[in-house]
This record gives C-alpha cells, sequence and structure tokens, in this order.
C-alpha cells in the first residue's frame, strides 16, 4: 500500500465518523421525547410512592382483625422488597437519560434500546405486583363478608371456586392488557418518536 492508498483511507475514516449538522439536528431532535419520557417517570415514582404508603396503611384504614393483617404485611413484605428492586432500576436509568448527550447515531441507538430495555422491565414489574394486588382484593372481600354470620367462607362450593379461579385469571389478563395500555401511551409513543429518528438516519 502506498502514500496515496493511505492518505484516502484515512479520508474516507474520518469522513464516517463526521456528523453532518443536519443528521445533529435530527439526532437532538430526540431530545424532546427524552424530556416527555423523564417527566413521566418523575410522576410515576411519585404517584407509586403514594400508593404504597396508601397500602401500608390499609388495615388500620379498614380494621383488619390481627390475624389477617399479619398475614397482610407478611406479603407486603415481599412486595416492598419487588419494589425497591424495581425503583433502584428504575432511578438507574433516570440517572442515565439526564447523563446522556445525544451527539452521535451510537448515542441515540444506545438511548432508544434502554428505553426500550426499560419499558418490559416495567411490564415486568406490573405483572410481578399484580398477584399482590389480587390477594389485596381476596383478603379485603374476606375481612368484610366474614363479619356477616350469613356467609360462611369457609364452606364453598366448587361452583364457587371455579368461579374464583376464573376471576382471578381474568383479572391478570385485563392487567396485562391494561399495563401494555399504559407503558404505550406513555413511554411507548416516544420510543416510537426515536425509533423514527433512527430510521430517518439510516435514509441517507
Amino acid at each position: 500500500m502506498d502514500f496515496n492508498d493511505i492518505q484516502n483511507a484515512w479520508n474516507n475514516e474520518k469522513t464516517e465518523n463526521v456528523v453532518l449538522p443536519d443528521n445533529l439536528a435530527k439526532i437532538q431532535s430526540a431530545n424532546m421525547p427524552l424530556d416527555k419520557i423523564r417527566r413521566n417517570l418523575r410522576h410515576e415514582f411519585l404517584w407509586q410512592m403514594v400508593f404504597i404508603i396508601f397500602f401500608a396503611f390499609i388495615p388500620f384504614i379498614y380494621a383488619f382483625e390481627p390475624k389477617i393483617a399479619k398475614i397482610y404485611y407478611l406479603f407486603f413484605s415481599i412486595f416492598i422488597a419487588v419494589c425497591i428492586y424495581y425503583f433502584a432500576k428504575l432511578y438507574l436509568f433516570y440517572k442515565r437519560l439526564n447523563n446522556i448527550t445525544l451527539k452521535t447515531k451510537d448515542s441515540l441507538y444506545e438511548t432508544y434500546f434502554d428505553v426500550r430495555l426499560n419499558m418490559e422491565l416495567y411490564k415486568t414489574f406490573g405483572f410481578a405486583v399484580t398477584p399482590f394486588s389480587i390477594l389485596f382484593l381476596i383478603g379485603f372481600f374476606y375481612t368484610k363478608f366474614s363479619k356477616t354470620p350469613a356467609i360462611q367462607i369457609v364452606d364453598v362450593s366448587d361452583s364457587e371456586l371455579i368461579s374464583v379461579l376464573l376471576m382471578i385469571i381474568f383479572s391478570i389478563l385485563v392487567m396485562g392488557v391494561f399495563l401494555e395500555w399504559w407503558v404505550h401511551y406513555f413511554y411507548g409513543k416516544y420510543a416510537r418518536e426515536i425509533r423514527k429518528v433512527i430510521d430517518e438516519l439510516k435514509e441517507e
């Protein structure tokens, strides 16, 4: 390879790494959907903390029996452990979004896949807490109905048990559909805006 070949290879390499002004403007246009994702993350965190505090006081609000309250807080402690793991991941994701600088295609790709990954994490978290919500409803109705002498929860017929199981399955399916809609509305549409920028850069 002579000097001219080396110089041409060097010039080609430098040209590939240069970000043109138009491309830079397109890359940085993804900052707007990222700002909306950051805003939704902040609101999400605050509202989830409010709900967790509310759930912590439910046995006092609805005057659960001591034995029921103990069972409730046993499951609530597991629920808190799941939430701590999720909130740690959420905080790290939020910090990454705050520190990121969109100036290259690589940074845009990394941010997009990070958003998509955390959307899936959100869905996983939702499915993880769904059983706790169902157990809460069962415990709540048991506490209320067991105070009525005419209703004996222990003597449940097979048909009633099947009905309860079908309701649980239906509730989980509804929760799954709701999670898909929630993630799409608050995060998915902004992820698609970032993906649109990536596709536009590919076409050039």
